[in-house]
């Protein structure tokens, strides 16, 4: 990646600098309330509504949004902003009602670990080990999104950045732990609406307001007709069609996304009553509404201004070297950084939860027949936060092989969110549904999703067919779980009480029993 000149002047960087040492200076403040890892991983279960609100908000659209997704909208046009419309505000309403309760009331810590309580420990594997797996994929994301921003930028070489990300995010939340993430995402997301906002006005300025940025765009040709068009017909050669938006966004990656994504549910957990958790995802939800505002206008703004760009998630990077005074520079930096250590921590934090809570703990118990001690699960979680974004690091050069890091992104997604929130919802709604047919349908809708992935350009009208990929693999996943739960013995009352709809209750023995499941 060629390297551009740094922009920043002395101001800048006495912003940028006093930024992250007040997010590690949070990281340490907060290191000294953490005392077990129940507190490192769920903050002790006593964060407030607000808090979590903000936080899973600026850990979703986090850098990838802010520089792809931008990206996005400058290569296919407004049809962008469906994945917070359409893929974000219903789903977290859902989720708040339905979903919420039942992770709340079963005391866990995780999805794997809610899905192991519904179908046994077989599921509760595999799922942790897709999981695990897509969350290392993730970080390496955001790390290479680090990497163009800063390259684009400063002129930082691509590693320099990188390794530069790993430190900071890396010191500050294995100090903290969940609290650590949660609070700083809070500010940082109010520096990142600063930010946003400012390259965004400035940006419509430049061009000369709204109806000469969509005069401009317009003029540049039939192939961009379709740019300020929510619904893109099927017909165009687009990863967006209507069709692949309505099934494969709107019904299942956008549901399988906040119901089943660990960033999320871990927050979620950590509130201090039910009431904050369902609060937080609807505090969210009205959040999500301002994004594709702040975030996707910036993008179309970069197309009208520079047209000639030759890769569209260098769109925001452009407009902070070309556009940004002194000062201002500093701040929409500092608002980059925020949303990218926001994605990348919440990640971090999720991977290494799953890690200790479905796969050494459980190993403990099963092994020596007793827990785990409390302060070596500590240590353990503290260290592997460094092993895994050390990782993380070394695999973020690979993300540039994919056409835009959006497109990285949501093919990741598309890989197992149908299949997993078909034995999710199938768990929740349907009492019949049993280890069996959850593990079938877990295992073959991946090995489906897989399939379409390498065939789907063939199969259906799009050269990134994720959307249908996504809607295809959970319709299969769905049938497959039904078919072989048909055929084998029914789950009994004990096992599906407190975690099937209608079997929902509060009282101290259903807890209990919940508690012993492995």
């Amino acid at each position: 990646m060629e390297a551009a000149e740094s922009i920043l002047t002395p101001i800048d960087t006495i912003i940028i600098v006093a930024y992250l040492g007040a997010v590690l200076v949070l990281g340490y403040l907060f290191s000294r309330y953490v005392k077990s890892s129940g507190d490192f991983i769920l903050a002790g279960k006593s964060l407030p509504f607000w808090a979590i609100g903000m936080s899973v908000v600026v850990s979703d659209i986090g850098a990838i949004d802010m520089v792809s997704g931008a990206g996005a909208a400058y290569k296919y046009g407004l049809a962008q902003a469906n994945f917070d419309w359409l893929g974000s505000v219903p789903a977290m309403v859902i989720v708040a009602f339905v979903f919420v309760p039942f992770y709340w009331r079963s005391g866990v810590c995780t999805l794997p670990e809610f899905l192991g309580r519904r179908y046994g420990p077989a599921v509760r594997f595999f799922q942790a080990v897709i999981w695990l797996g897509f969350l290392l994929s993730m970080l390496a994301v955001m790390l290479w999104t680090s990497a163009v921003f800063l390259n684009t930028v400063l002129g930082m070489p691509s590693q320099a950045a990188i390794w530069l990300t790993v430190f900071v995010v890396g010191i500050y939340t294995i100090l903290g732990g969940l609290a650590a993430v949660v609070v700083t995402d809070a500010m940082q997301m109010v520096i990142m609406f600063i930010g946003a906002g400012a390259l965004l006005g400035l940006s419509l300025w430049e061009i000369g307001g709204w109806s000469d940025m969509v005069q401009t765009i317009s003029a540049m040709g039939p192939q961009f007709e379709q740019h300020f068009n929510l619904l893109i017909s099927s017909q165009i050669d687009t990863p967006y069609p209507w069709s692949g938006m309505l099934m494969g966004l709107g019904i299942v990656l956008s549901t399988a996304y906040f119901s089943s994504n660990q960033a999320v549910i871990q927050r979620v957990l950590g509130a201090r009553s039910e009431w904050d958790a369902k609060a937080s995802m609807l505090l969210a939800a009205f959040l999500k509404l301002l994004i594709p505002v702040l975030v996707l206008l910036p993008g179309l703004a970069a197309l009208a201004l520079y047209p000639e760009l030759d890769d569209p998630d260098k769109a925001v990077p452009k407009l902070v070297r070309e556009l940004l005074p002194p000062g201002l520079a500093g701040l929409v930096f500092a608002a980059f950084f925020a949303a990218l250590m926001s994605s990348v921590d919440s990640y971090l934090n999720s991977a290494t939860t799953i890690i200790i809570s479905d796969g050494y703990k459980p190993a403990t118990r099963v092994l020596s027949g007793k827990d785990p001690d409390d302060r070596h699960c500590l240590l353990l979680t503290r260290v592997l936060t460094g092993v895994l974004i050390v990782a993380a690091g070394f695999l973020a050069p690979y993300i540039d092989q994919f056409e835009t890091i959006y497109t990285a992104m949501q093919t990741l997604f598309s890989l197992f969110q149908g299949p997993t929130l078909a034995v999710l919802a199938l768990g929740v709604f349907w009492r019949r549904a049993n280890a069996w047919g959850g593990f079938a349908g877990l295992l073959l809708g991946v090995i489906c999703s897989g399939s379409l992935s390498l065939v789907g350009d063939k199969l259906f009208p799009s050269d990134d067919p994720f959307l249908y990929v996504a809607f295809w693999s959970f319709v299969f996943a769905l049938i497959v779980n039904v078919v072989v739960s048909l055929l084998s013995p029914p789950p009994s009352k004990d096992q599906i009480r407190g975690l099937v709809f209608g079997e929902v209750v509060r009282d101290e023995a259903t807890q209990a029993l919940l508690k012993d499941r492995i």
